[in-house]
């Protein structure tokens, strides 16, 4: 039984609380770039089908999704 150690419940609610918290961290992230920005980068992406900025806000969002990782790893 010993290779299941990471299926202990204390470890699998550990898990999730950082996923969850590793999501809260990309969408605050996420809006206050947004707030940031003259446009909204939502509208400009899906409604005007604006390609390069949806190249930069995928590249954000690697980004912080990579800094989050870091952040709970480390």
């Amino acid at each position: 039984m010993e290779g299941f150690d990471y299926l202990k419940p204390g470890i699998v609610l550990g898990s999730i609380l950082y996923a969850v918290i590793g999501v809260l961290v990309f969408w605050i992230s996420f809006i206050i770039i947004d707030k940031l920005t003259p446009y909204k980068l939502w509208e400009e992406i899906i409604e005007h089908k604006n390609m390069a900025l949806a190249v930069v806000v995928a590249a954000m969002c690697i980004s912080i999704g990579q800094i989050v990782a870091a952040a709970i790893h480390g």
